[in-house]
């Protein structure tokens, strides 16, 4: 597969740049993740506020679809997802359909491009960065079989989309981020198609496979959490890394349930 052309971060000197605050989060439901996000998003916003964040994480199981997504990429019927106990939510981000449970790793950031070495402006910069980043994580666990595809968003594999990008940008504010399947069993994962045959002329629908599904040999997800915080920290050239343990943010609980509504 042809490699996507390399650019890099250069409006800002990295020096002179906020590092950026790691939180390696553990598991998280979804609309604590989603509380979370919001209050990040606001937060980094501002120029005085908190520093760039990357939020490392599982979700617990459901699925997403982005804003380029539809409910007919997820090839499972209601009676199925009721029995698999996955929840269906629509949600702001970039990008398709998204199933997350356990063996997968989440990246999101939240800063605004400038503290990226980005202009205000440049989405694409920005995005393209992310993907070098997960792909850099991919290769130093040891899978060499990956690239990135010009027209697509993610990094494939032979087994599949080994990363999924599912970016967001909000005011010059970057938000949300990747997922990057490790250890997965891929049996559902088959049936969404997280780049559909829609999105591009030539091709079908791509599904997500794994490393480990990749290398045919057991992955620590340990590993490829330290490699995805080293590959993005090294892809936007941040100057300095703080790791944290936990939330972020406080999540306060919900006084009503989430009204999910169809979108697209």
């Amino acid at each position: 597969m042809p490699l996507e052309p390399v650019t890099s971060p250069t409006s800002t000197d990295a020096a002179t740049r906020r590092p950026l605050a790691v939180w390696l989060a553990g598991t998280i439901r979804w609309d604590d993740y989603l509380a979370m996000s919001e209050r990040l998003a606001g937060d980094v916003a501002d120029a005085r506020g908190r520093n760039p964040t990357l939020v490392i994480c599982e979700l617990e199981p459901c699925i997403t679809i982005g804003r380029a997504g539809s409910r007919c990429d997820v090839r499972l019927s209601d009676d199925e997802l009721a029995s698999r106990r996955l929840p269906v939510r629509f949600t702001g981000r970039g990008g398709g359909a998204v199933l997350h449970g356990p063996g997968q790793v989440v990246a999101a950031i939240f800063a605004p491009l400038e503290d990226l070495g980005f202009k205000r402006h440049d989405v694409g910069g920005v995005v393209a960065a992310f993907q070098r980043g997960l792909a850099a994580a991919i290769a130093t666990v040891g899978c060499g079989s990956h690239a990135i595809v010009p027209g697509t968003h993610g990094v494939f594999g032979r087994t599949g989309l080994l990363a999924a990008v599912g970016l967001a940008f909000r005011r010059g504010v970057a938000c949300h981020g990747g997922f990057l399947n490790a250890t997965p069993p891929l049996d559902v994962y088959h049936r969404i198609d997280t780049i559909p045959a829609r999105w591009h002329s030539t091709g079908g629908a791509a599904m997500m496979g794994s490393i480990e599904a990749d290398m045919q040999r057991r992955v620590r997800i340990q590993d490829v959490r330290t490699a995805v915080v080293q590959g993005i920290a090294d892809a936007f050239d941040m100057p300095r890394i703080h790791i944290n343990a936990g939330l972020p943010v406080r999540i306060q609980p919900p006084h009503q349930p989430e009204v999910i509504s169809r979108v697209g």
